[in-house]
């Protein structure tokens, strides 16, 4: 794998712009220098969570890519916030995870949040003093936020949270997490019945289990939050009172699943660029594997594969800053972004042949952190059964539509430098 820094591909020049390319240059840039020398020892220690990438991300204001220059972010768009993690992931997907994973709450604040709430929360992602996580996925519900347990009760002028949530991003790096509670009593529609409140992290009655490394993303930490009577003050709700289905759900299809194929698209790539490399240095029957037409035929299907995810995660997020309805597009470009990049992992673990089980050899690293970005935000299941929803036009809501006029102050100049 090289950390080279590249110049984007001809089929993208449609969505980008000169700031565009700038920002693909710095964080190529930024990722050969500090993301590629901790690569290796993000591996070799997988306990061990990664705080000095985070650090150095947020000195450039990664974390607050999308939010308005107003809150001290750089409102560069949704293009650029792929960008970023593509570039980065194609280097390190866990330190695109951590970037990413911090995006989806900075999006639901975005659009839910009081004017107020903004400004206390964002110009503090900005400056990188404070991280977020969203915490919606519990031990039994998992991902059907339907089934969420986690209840808060109103008491006075604050709210009561009590429950359990798995699989947070960041929840090791996180000074505040987006909580997904449930307000309502049984039998209330899910679309009333929910409300997302900030919890800071050093709230009493809030504990993060100690870190577990994942079968992927090592340095990345994914961990379980338990709440046992954590309280918040009113002004801690976002959105309002039984918003909080139309929080997570928005953050998802807007944030999270766009997030995910940038994540697919730099693994993917990396995965194509490795074994192009290694094929054409083995020598084999006078010349190198490269020259064998069986696994040029191999090599034809990842590339293919590659071209086609690259280009479904750029256009969906060019619509979605144009503030045109995408949320199908989004859905696709997260689906078969994974699908495909799981695809040519596989090629890759059989091309590079036993040298590919050695646990420091980097195809087995991204074999294995290509697992991470199938169940968030929706397994494959999930997505199609929203693409079905699509196809018979029984999608009602366009998040992408729905919030683009709340977003639209804060889309980029299109014509801007």
């Amino acid at each position: 794998m090289s950390a080279t820094p590249t110049t984007p591909p001809p089929a993208l020049r449609p969505y980008l712009t000169a700031r565009h390319d700038l920002l693909w240059q710095e964080a190529d840039a930024f990722a050969a220098e500090h993301v590629a020398p901790r690569a290796a020892r993000m591996e070799a220690a997988p306990g061990r969570v990664e705080r000095k990438v985070a650090d150095l991300m947020a000195a450039r204001r990664w974390f607050a890519v999308t939010v308005p220059a107003v809150f001290g972010g750089l409102g560069a768009g949704h293009v650029a916030r792929t960008v970023l993690v593509h570039r980065i992931a194609r280097v390190s997907a866990a330190a695109a995870a951590i970037l990413q994973a911090t995006l989806i709450p900075v999006g639901a604040l975005l659009h839910f949040a009081t004017y107020e709430q903004k400004g206390h929360w964002l110009p503090r992602v900005a400056d990188g003093s404070v991280l977020l996580s969203i915490a919606v996925t519990e031990p039994l519900a998992g991902g059907h936020i339907g089934g969420i347990e986690t209840t808060a009760e109103h008491i006075g002028n604050q709210w009561v949270i009590t429950g359990s949530k798995i699989h947070i991003g960041n929840s090791h790096l996180a000074g505040a997490h987006l909580v997904v509670a449930r307000t309502a009593a049984a039998g209330v529609s899910t679309s009333q019945a929910l409300t997302a409140f900030v919890v800071e992290a050093d709230r009493p009655g809030l504990s993060v289990s100690d870190h577990c490394a994942g079968l992927g993303l090592h340095g990345f930490s994914a961990g379980r939050l338990d709440l046992d009577h954590v309280r918040v003050p009113e002004d801690n709700v976002v959105g309002e009172v039984g918003q909080g289905l139309a929080v997570a759900q928005s953050s998802s299809i807007l944030y999270g699943r766009p997030n995910l194929a940038a994540v697919s698209l730099g693994i993917h790539e990396t995965v194509v660029d490795t074994t192009t490399s290694r094929l054409s240095t083995r020598p084999r029957y006078q010349g190198a594997l490269s020259d064998l037409p069986v696994l040029r035929d191999r090599v034809g299907g990842m590339e293919a594969r590659l071209r086609a995810a690259r280009i479904l995660a750029y256009q969906s997020v060019h619509l979605l800053d144009q503030g045109l309805p995408c949320d199908a597009d989004l859905i696709n470009a997260k689906y078969l972004g994974h699908q495909w990049a799981v695809q040519s992992a596989q090629d890759a673990m059989e091309l590079h042949g036993a040298n590919a089980l050695d646990r420091d050899y980097i195809v087995q690293r991204l074999w294995r952190d290509i697992q991470h970005t199938y169940p968030p935000a929706g397994t494959g299941e999930v997505q199609r059964i929203r693409l079905a929803d699509a196809a018979f036009a029984e999608d009602h809501i366009q998040w992408s539509e729905r919030l683009a006029a709340e977003a639209a102050w804060a889309r980029p100049d299109p014509t801007a430098a």
